[in-house]
């Protein structure tokens, strides 16, 4: 059973609320699709009679994207923060209603996003609407690397739109996740997960239906995709891999693509490394990527990150640019959690 502990502000939390939190399967609905993540408690504290967490990042990178040499490349130096509130109470029924805000501000782009959702939760699972687009693929992705690592590619191309709703439930070491929008595309995954004497196994599937905007900015892709994560826990080591295949079609054009990445990870004292790759084809033109990830742990909240991340896929069919995405990068930040 994963138990979450959050840290108080000198406000008793319910007793309740600790208790659904612990076992549930969504215990705090996150809507933060994005690489940059707490890995802090978030503060927990009482407005009347609702339990409030509260967490989030504070980053500076700088990156270096990397031409044809080391010594011809841009670099870029910002500042990103990004909030994460869930509010929650109990009814009298003992259902649990809440509600789950996310916001990120990037300063060197001047750029504002944000995601929010409300949810009941009973015990058979939970109701979730709003802009949950991305918890199927959270829920059942490999897991993310290390520092700044960030494995590009290693996903479907389709997403289904942002507003959307859907169904979270856990049975046993089962976790369930559906979600569908108004246009009919949807997403569902499931992931069983259990210890076994001194390791812990995760195997996981996705099936989706939904929509892929090319690289031209105007053709529109169906797709359908299926997918599979397996995940193996020894010690302070971690080793996954995912596989995955997907169809895209727009008027005359069919598409099929197929891909696998791996990786690993590990934590050695206060260090954090990890290391992963992908390979696949669409319509027979490859795509790749790598990472590497370092996180060096300063303080309770406080790290330095660094990561060297490449990618490449130029693909182009019947005169559309399916995918245009040629970068290697080397980025270093300081990043304090809350």
């Amino acid at each position: 059973m994963r138990f979450e502990y959050y840290r108080s502000i000198g406000l008793p939390v319910s007793m309740g609320a600790m208790a659904l939190t612990a076992g549930s399967a969504n215990a705090q609905i996150s809507l933060n699709y994005d690489s940059l993540s707490s890995f802090e408690e978030p503060l927990a504290f009482e407005v009347g009679d609702a339990t409030v967490l509260v967490g989030g990042v504070v980053d500076v990178p700088v990156k270096l994207k990397v031409d044809d040499s080391i010594f011809h490349g841009d670099v870029d130096v910002s500042l990103v923060s990004n909030l994460d509130i869930n509010v929650e109470m109990q009814l009298a029924n003992r259902w649990n209603i809440g509600a789950s805000y996310f916001g990120q501000y990037d300063v060197n782009g001047d750029d504002y996003q944000d995601n929010v959702a409300a949810y009941i939760r009973t015990s058979w699972g939970s109701l979730i609407g709003g802009n949950v687009d991305g918890l199927v693929r959270e829920a059942i992705r490999r897991r993310r690397g290390a520092g700044n690592a960030g494995l590009a590619f290693d996903d479907f191309y389709g997403r289904i739109n942002r507003w959307s709703g859907g169904y979270s439930g856990r049975f046993g070491p089962v976790t369930m996740t559906a979600i569908a929008d108004a246009d009919g595309h949807f997403e569902w995954g499931a992931q069983f997960q259990r210890p076994m004497g001194n390791k812990d196994y995760r195997f996981a599937t996705r099936v989706s239906k939904a929509r892929y905007r090319a690289a031209d900015g105007i053709t529109n892709f169906d797709t359908i995709g299926a997918g599979a994560v397996g995940e193996f826990v020894f010690g302070s080591s971690l080793f996954d891999v995912g596989a995955g295949y997907e169809n895209l079609k727009a008027g005359p054009i069919n598409l099929d693509r197929w891909f696998v990445s791996g990786g690993t990870q590990t934590k050695i004292g206060v260090l954090s490394l990890s290391a992963a790759g992908h390979y696949g084809e669409l319509d027979g033109s490859p795509e790749s990527s790598a990472s590497l990830g370092v996180r060096y742990d300063i303080a309770r909240g406080l790290s330095t990150n660094f990561g060297v991340n490449a990618r490449k896929a130029q693909i182009a069919r019947d005169g559309i640019s399916v995918i245009d995405e040629d970068e290697t990068s080397a980025t270093a930040s300081v990043r304090y959690s809350f």
